[in-house]
């Protein structure tokens, strides 16, 4: 019987993966959205409220607009989003001068930015846990297929990963 050539090592379980990254983000604020409805965290007046609303909204515009920019830019050199998936370029202009990570950090601004303009304060709790999951088990997954594009080593030693 011929041996057959060994095969790579299967590539370690990470439940979400296969879920686009901004419904990470999503899940984690539906979490908190849930916990608001059995623990309420109200907000003491209509003053306060619009306050909340206005700030926490330029806060999201802010964070989606980073995000975006980021996924633009992504777009117009013709790579991928997706995690895992072989980049075609790298991509180093606007934001990603600042943190090789600026969807995610716009996500995350985004997501604190709607948590105080609803307000759903208790989502704030499972933002940490989002951003652990991403940055241990999304970004390691990203960085692995970027090993083979020219020009990463030395992107990766001078940016952040967050910012």
């Amino acid at each position: 019987m011929a041996a057959r050539g060994a095969r790579p090592p299967a590539p370690p379980k990470r439940p979400f993966l296969r879920m686009p990254v901004p419904w990470v983000y999503v899940l984690g604020f539906l979490l908190g959205v849930g916990l608001q409805v059995l623990v309420p965290v109200r907000v003491r007046s209509p003053g306060e409220a619009v306050a909340l609303g206005v700030g926490g909204g330029m806060v999201f515009l802010l964070g989606a607009a980073v995000a975006g920019w980021s996924w633009w830019l992504f777009k117009r050199a013709g790579t991928t989003a997706v995690p895992g998936e072989a980049p075609q370029a790298l991509v180093t202009t606007g934001p990603y001068r600042l943190t090789r990570n600026p969807m995610y950090v716009g996500l995350a601004v985004a997501f604190i930015g709607d948590a105080i303009a609803i307000p759903e304060f208790w989502a704030l709790v499972f933002l940490p846990f989002v951003l652990a999951y991403v940055n241990w088990s999304v970004i390691p997954v990203e960085e692995a297929s970027l090993e083979c594009v020219q020009g990463y080593q030395g992107y990766r030693a001078r940016v952040r990963r967050w910012a």
